[in-house]
């Protein structure tokens, strides 16, 4: 049976640039606060990251700074995803190489893969590494998300571990939770999903959210892993209104503004991001406020 990589929280982390470049210092800080925070895994070079816009090299050296940094504390997770399935191969055997525990890997955007064409991208992926295989469908991103027909295909490949649900769809987490083995795993990849995906079966949450508050989303997992919703339910309204302000604009926008209200030095956004509008940014200043996270 194939265990979970992790059960909890993994931090889908940001990259702090700087002056056009990673700034990797910055980048140990922010590790280790994940790690004081309590967090269960750290999620590298995925959205939040802004790996679409880092170069092949920028990609495998930020994995294997985490690796180093983390040095087996914790599982390191790196997106490895992409349109093209060769590249998304060659991506996940550099991962590997680099240390990599496990791999994150997206589904194919822009080209909008036929489910068929899913079930061949992921195997050729799979078929290809010896660690551990993530999916992840997040079809407001790629356009495109994974049938539960076709994660029951996939839960079948020993490399295949499990899904970050970004669909928003329960409909579908139900269906793969009935069609799929005990050992597919299905972790949130929404932080306002958390509590009922876990309720569902689920193992925990990738999050954006634990990048600023990383010990309040391992008090919400702790909440589901022992089984209290309702305490677990209380927290997450308590919390919704912080979820919702770190996707009033395309993340990782906010999240980047908020750690740089909170004193972050972080750098810049990779365009095409950029700075959230003045209406946006009130609202994130006020949201830090609100939930007491100014240092002054």
């Amino acid at each position: 049976m194939k265990e979970p990589i992790f059960t909890g929280i993994g931090t889908a982390l940001i990259t702090p640039f700087k002056g056009g470049m990673i700034d990797y210092n910055a980048l140990g800080r922010q590790l280790d606060f994940q790690l004081t925070g309590g967090v269960d895994a750290i999620v590298v070079c995925g959205t939040t990251g802004e790996a679409s816009t880092m170069s092949y090299h920028e990609r495998m050296r930020t994995i294997e700074y985490c690796v180093d940094h983390i040095a087996g504390r914790i599982p390191v997770i790196a997106g490895s995803g992409s349109n093209s399935t060769e590249n998304a191969v060659a991506l996940s055997r550099d991962a590997s190489r680099s240390g990599a525990d496990g791999l994150l890997v997206v589904t194919p955007y822009y080209n909008k893969a036929t489910q068929p064409g899913l079930i061949r991208h992921y195997q050729v992926i799979a078929d290809a590494v010896d660690i551990p295989l993530i999916l992840y469908s997040v079809p407001s991103r790629t356009g495109v998300a994974i049938a539960p027909e076709t994660y029951a295909a996939l839960s079948r490949h020993p490399n295949i571990l499990g899904t970050k649900e970004a669909s928003g769809n329960f409909t579908t987490i139900q269906r793969t939770r009935a069609l799929c083995p005990a050992d597919f795993y299905i972790w949130s990849g929404n932080d306002d999903e958390t509590v009922p995906i876990c309720a569902l079966g689920g193992k925990g949450v990738i999050s954006v959210a634990s990048n600023l508050i990383p010990e309040k989303m391992r008090e919400l997992t702790r909440y589901c892993q022992n089984g209290d919703y309702e305490a677990a339910g209380r927290l997450q309204i308590r919390l919704k209104p912080f979820f919702d302000m770190l996707f009033c604009e395309v993340n990782p926008i906010p999240v980047k503004t908020a750690m740089a209200e909170l004193g972050w030095d972080y750098g810049e956004l990779r365009l095409p991001l950029c700075k959230p509008s003045e209406d946006h940014l009130a609202l994130i200043q006020k949201t830090l406020e609100d939930y007491n996270l100014r240092k002054d």
